[in-house]
């Protein structure tokens, strides 16, 4: 079969932007994933599609759906057309969503071998990922964070060590350099490592720790900045430094440990032991992993303590080595809330955008107007300009920016008169990460030890998805899961399609009011007083049941 690329140009397949659009979001998650034979985009296991059947049905389908109608998927497989009306969603999804008590691991599992079922991710399932530029900015927001809350404002001589190269992980080496750090990153299958080195986001690689840890030391001596991908199992090597002495400044993990099947490879096992032990002793292989995860985050407890900055990176690993007899595996904090939730509370976070012609002279254009017309957002600035220089065109030519609320707006609406005055080559998709503030709900990530008590309340993600088809979104997907876990999230994802027409003026500027309204409403809830700052700068109109009338 031929690789399948997100389609370039202005010629329409379909019957309109919004059903193109959409289309070219779907291939361009596949051009960018992981393993586009088996339909996966990244985490081992998040998919585009149920199966082949499934995404050829929605092609089909997006080709031939009319403006008023709209698509509805259910975990990947396309289920029928509803007729509704032209300010509708064009498709509604909802991906790995299981009954309370039977969202367990076994379950997903079950379902997922029977066809029933397909764990979306975030942004996978819901064609919303741009390949691993929204991770690299993430994770580089987080390094920075870090610089200025322990390292007088600079990572210059500081020594990060990870583990993970996958489609998430591979992000890594890459924001490390661009902190100005030294990073080594573990990584058990050399394929990933050298797929990071040849898309140049990894500079150096070694199965020697002795040899890494040389160049980790040199590097650090002249303060120069330096990723290394080591083959190896984080098991094995980060106990290993603790049985030496070396001591790291910053440890995190980004592998998938949030699956003890597809994701996590315990130590000793080989890539294909591995694959053997998945077909023919799953329950060995998943409590191998298991266990080697404690030993990994025992090491990483034991880096805390020696004074290193510890933190989760949201891949689960922390309740993975709770289950396997680590109770104190929550010493360690998640990154959410050690780093970003200040921004969250003001509903700044993750905003992306696509130039859906596949021109990259539009997202030029687009950083031209940001540098000019939002100069005062250092942290959206700082990172068009180290893109600039840093960071490929992966598929579609895409960009990310931490934008709150009102910007997203003016943006997209600047955007879309662009497109409308013929200044842009095509249409633009805007989306951003389900890992938002209203509409992101994990107990054990976005919302943990929230200042009400309210971390497993998943309404806010839901009523976030009702309110983006209520305001007239081109795009509304609501998951659940976390690798087989699929009690841990709920979450909502959103696509716009700025095409240049009134219309999608409208579009634009309710949804993403509304989306960005309803998180600064979600933190302002839990008692942040960011939030209540938002909401009585912005204007965003806030019942107070502790009074009469509007906040």
């Amino acid at each position: 079969m031929d690789r399948i690329m997100a389609a370039r140009g202005g010629e329409l397949r379909c019957k309109g932007w919004r059903q193109e659009a959409l289309l070219r979001m779907l291939e361009n998650v596949l051009e960018n994933g992981e393993n586009q034979q088996e339909l996966t985009v990244y985490a081992a296991l998040a998919k585009a599609a149920r199966n082949w059947d499934s995404y050829h049905a929605i092609v089909s389908t997006l080709k031939s759906l009319e403006e008023d109608e709209t698509l509805v998927i259910q975990s990947g497989k396309p289920i029928g057309i509803m007729r509704t009306h032209k300010y509708a969603p064009i498709v509604v999804m909802a991906n790995c969503n299981i009954v309370g008590r039977w969202a367990t691991s076994d379950n997903f599992y079950k379902y997922q071998e029977q066809g029933l079922i397909v764990w979306g991710g975030l942004t996978a399932a819901a064609w919303q990922y741009i390949g691993s530029q929204g991770v690299i900015q993430g994770t580089y927001e987080i390094f920075q964070s870090i610089a200025r809350m322990h390292f007088d404002g600079s990572l210059a001589g500081k020594f990060i060590l990870t583990a993970g190269l996958g489609g998430m992980g591979g992000a890594q080496p890459l924001a490390g350099t661009m902190a100005e750090a030294v990073i080594l990153c573990v990584e058990v299958s050399e394929a990933r490592i050298d797929k990071r080195i040849e898309v140049g986001y990894l500079q150096r690689k070694t199965a020697s720790l002795d040899e890494a840890l040389a160049w980790v030391a040199e590097a650090q001596a002249k303060k120069e900045s330096l990723s290394i991908g080591l083959l190896g199992n984080a098991a094995d090597i980060y106990p290993e430094l603790v049985r030496r002495g070396i001591q790291p400044d910053v440890v995190t993990d980004q592998t998938s440990a949030h699956d003890l099947m597809y994701g996590y490879i315990p130590n000793g096992y080989s890539l294909e032991k591995a694959a053997e032990f998945r077909k023919t002793a799953p329950e060995q292989l998943r409590a191998d992993a298991g266990a080697s995860i404690a030993i990994e985050v025992e090491a990483m407890l034991e880096f805390q303590r020696r004074g290193a900055i510890v933190f989760d990176n949201g891949n689960n690993i922390r309740s993975q080595a709770v289950q396997y007899g680590v109770e104190n595996a929550f010493d360690i904090a998640v990154f959410t809330e050690a780093f970003l939730r200040p921004l969250f509370a003001r509903a700044i976070g993750p905003f992306r955008w696509v130039a859906l012609s596949g021109d990259a002279e539009d997202i030029r254009k687009i950083d031209q107007y940001i540098l000019k017309e939002f100069s005062d957002n250092e942290i959206a600035v700082n990172w068009i300009r180290l893109a600039n220089k840093y960071v490929p065109v992966e598929g579609l030519p895409a960009r990310i920016g931490w934008f709150g609320h009102g910007d997203r707006t003016k943006l997209a609406l600047a955007v879309n008169a662009m497109v409308a005055a013929g200044e842009l080559s095509g249409p633009i998709a805007f989306s951003r990460d389900h890992l938002d503030a209203g509409s992101m709900a994990h107990p054990n990530i976005m919302t943990e030890n929230l200042l009400d008590g309210s971390d497993a309340i998943s309404d806010w993600p839901l009523l976030n998805a009702m309110i983006n088809c209520s305001s007239m979104a081109d795009l509304v997907a609501i998951h659940s899961g976390g690798g087989g876990y699929s009690g841990y999230m709920t979450s909502a994802g959103v696509t716009l399609v700025a095409d240049g027409t009134s219309d999608a003026e409208l579009r634009l500027k309710t949804t993403l009011d509304n989306d960005t309204g309803l998180g600064v409403l979600r933190y302002a809830d839990a008692g942040y007083e960011e939030s209540l700052d938002e909401v009585n700068k912005k204007g965003i109109r806030r019942i107070d049941t502790n009074r009469k009338g509007n906040a």
